[in-house]
């Protein structure tokens, strides 16, 4: 309780260390944030043309909405993805690249990995807020949507950095972490059905098991981007299991991290 405290009596430094999180984030480029749109316009391009005209992929028709646009069906899966690979990166080296500022002064640690969360977090709203023109443009969208998907994003906000904060501590100890951090984010993405449909791996289980898709979807960003697909491409609630699994894996992540974290941070000088 007094961690918490503490964290709550120096949110101002938060607040700083997110606007220098922003600020910094495209520091000397000639189109600044314009990059945050270019990147993940550029990704979906990519996808596009490689798995919906080459390998033509071939996703299912929006319930209710009726949208059939792959472009839109991807950019649906592919901003959650790309806001929690962000914070994960991002927060993992969040000790490493500050090592400076905490063997200067003492504050609470934890500010550093919510703070590139929140720029994140700043990053993708502006994101989202282009795919949901493009949603209206093109289905309808709904905009009385908007609040539950938010809420979906504070989910798995508290997921992502959980994540991080746990590999933050990790990467002190030892630096192969980030490395090695970047080969499992690679692999988790396609692990994702992000740029495929779930059908495909649902018609590989019945020729292997059905034991195949039951793992499968163990993998919580499967479940996070399944319902903010559901919310934004399909227009309709999600399945309550995985809402109430992604509500759970988000606790229960985040609750994990803030425990490590807060163990260990009292000798992150010393070890930097």
């Amino acid at each position: 309780m007094t961690y918490l405290k503490e964290l709550f009596a120096t949110r101002e430094l938060l607040y700083n260390l997110t606007m220098r999180e922003v600020k910094g984030q495209y520091r000397r480029t000639v189109l600044g944030q314009l990059w945050s749109l270019l990147n993940p316009i550029a990704t979906m391009l990519v996808y596009t043309v490689v798995f919906s005209f080459i390998f033509r992929a071939r996703p299912h028709v929006g319930d209710p909405s009726g949208l059939d646009i792959y472009p839109l069906w991807l950019m649906c899966g592919l901003l959650p993805w790309l806001y929690f690979s962000r914070v994960v990166n991002g927060g993992l080296n969040s000790m490493v690249s500050n090592s400076g500022l905490i063997k200067k002064v003492y504050f609470p640690r934890m500010h550093l990995p919510f703070s590139v969360t929140a720029s994140v977090g700043f990053t993708w709203l502006i994101e989202m807020g282009v795919l949901v023109l493009a949603l209206q443009i093109f289905g309808g969208w709904p905009i009385w949507w908007i609040p539950v998907a938010l809420l979906v994003m504070v989910l798995l906000a508290f997921f992502a950095v959980g994540v991080a904060m746990m590999l933050a501590i990790t990467n002190v100890h030892f630096r192969d972490t980030q490395h090695f951090t970047t080969i499992v984010l690679q692999m988790w993405m396609y692990l994702t059905p992000i740029i495929y449909p779930l059908s495909l791996v649902e018609n590989a289980a019945r020729d292997i098991g059905d034991w195949v898709l039951t793992v499968y979807r163990l993998n919580p960003m499967e479940r996070f981007v399944e319902v903010f697909r559901n919310l934004l491409y399909d227009n309709r609630w999600p399945e309550l299991g995985d809402t109430l699994f992604i509500v759970a894996v988000s606790g229960i992540v985040f609750t994990l991290g803030f425990w490590v974290f807060s163990r260990n941070e009292r000798r992150l000088a010393e070890l930097l």
